[in-house]
């Protein structure tokens, strides 16, 4: 399990497995550590989809962050991810779902190693991932957008602006801004890493840096109840000269696939009702989030 955040922690900047940061504070992450301690049983092998509805309950991998999957101020797990999972488990036969907390860069060997039986976290396809995890279709796709100053004083629209115009950068512990920025030019060594959007809004807020690169979605809300900060319109960095669109989705352990089919059988459905923006709307997702992305084109 994850220590507590420390909002106020700056460091160089280093590339690890994970995608985002933790979004809970001191107390949050105690409850989801007992969770997660609960349930770190191993799971037998077999026909994981039958042995789900035997049991009855799904094994969820979170890593404690808004909106995807955490902890409410009521105390109850929740997210976008969560909340599908429900919907979509329950479908499949599979009643209840238990959500296993634990460190983002935790999550794919947590699942491999059968510590739950699906990560739910909205973890980001690619390449890398998908040659250790197979992933349903993703539920959602996203670009990136920065949190600044008010009146975006320097004009920062894009990575190139930050690198033409030298402005001190800031991005998340495991983000792909990390990798997007480095590729715009901006010098690993003068990327600072926070610990996740609420210390960036802080940063950019003091003065610290000029900019916090992150999601589109994490922009918008992390800037609701700032006066002196706001979010960038959305854009989609540039790599190797085109534009990269991000997608999340669920991710199976590589034996499972009967299990991912039946998950994408479900998911496609909701995405032709219009049932999915319902579910992932009230975790701040939009029309503009919503996709035709496919697993296979984002591993490629």
């Amino acid at each position: 399990m994850a220590s507590p955040p420390e909002h106020d922690k700056e460091r160089t900047a280093k590339r690890p497995l994970g995608r985002r940061s933790l979004l809970l504070g001191t107390a949050a992450l105690g409850a989801a550590g007992a969770l997660g301690a609960a349930g770190c049983g191993r799971i037998p092998s077999g026909d994981t989809l039958a042995r789900l509805k035997s049991q009855r309950t799904v094994r969820l991998g979170i890593a404690g962050e808004a909106p995807y999957g955490f902890i409410n101020d009521q105390g109850d797990f929740t997210g976008e991810a969560v909340e599908l999972a429900k919907v979509i488990f329950k479908r499949l036969g599979v009643g209840a779902v238990q959500p296993v907390a634990t460190d983002f860069s935790s999550l794919i060997p947590g699942l491999n190693s059968q510590q739950f039986d699906v990560v739910s976290a909205g973890m980001y396809i690619n390449k890398e991932r998908c040659a250790q995890v197979i992933f349903a279709d993703p539920e959602y796709q996203m670009l990136d957008s920065f949190i600044v100053r008010k009146g975006n004083p320097k004009g920062l629209r894009s990575y190139q602006d930050v690198v033409r115009t030298k402005a001190k950068i800031a991005t998340g512990t495991g983000y792909a801004e990390i990798d997007y920025a480095i590729s715009a030019g901006v010098p690993e060594n003068e990327l600072v890493i926070l610990q996740d959007p609420v210390a960036g809004l802080n940063a950019v807020e003091s003065g610290r840096v000029d900019v916090f690169a992150g999601t589109a979605l994490t922009g918008r809300e992390v800037v609701k109840k700032s006066d002196k900060a706001e979010a960038t319109e959305p854009f989609a960095p540039l790599v190797d000269g085109e534009k990269k669109i991000d997608g999340g989705g669920f991710a199976f352990r590589p034996t499972d696939i009967a299990l991912r089919d039946a998950f994408n059988v479900e998911i496609h459905k909701m995405k032709k009702s219009g049932e999915l923006l319902r579910v992932l709307k009230p975790f701040g997702f939009t029309e503009a989030e919503m996709t035709t992305l496919t697993a296979e084109e984002l591993c490629a």
